[in-house]
């Protein structure tokens, strides 16, 4: 499954599924040019279990290594991710 960005600059996502119907969707918001603040996970009765919301963490991650960004996520899911995956944790606040 295709993951999708998409950003105002100030909000946006990584999603599956198409804009108008997201299966799976992280949440984030911007705090300033340098920190994201990861929101809400989601993901669709039909496809849970599935590992798509680290694979939704997975994509963000990549791209705020990338624009060297810090995150706080303030989602439960993604901040337990986070404490399970050392892996991803460089690039907290």
């Amino acid at each position: 499954m295709e993951i999708k960005h998409q950003s105002d600059g100030r909000r946006g996502s990584f999603y599956i599924g198409s804009s108008d119907a997201k299966k799976a969707e992280m949440v984030y918001v911007m705090a300033g040019p340098s920190k994201m603040i990861i929101e809400h996970t989601e993901v669709s009765d039909d496809l849970r279990g599935e590992g798509l919301g680290m694979k939704l963490l997975e994509a963000l991650v990549e791209e705020v290594r990338e624009r060297e960004i810090r995150v706080l996520p303030l989602c439960p899911f993604a901040k337990a991710s986070f404490q399970k995956r050392e892996d991803l944790q460089d690039v907290l606040v």
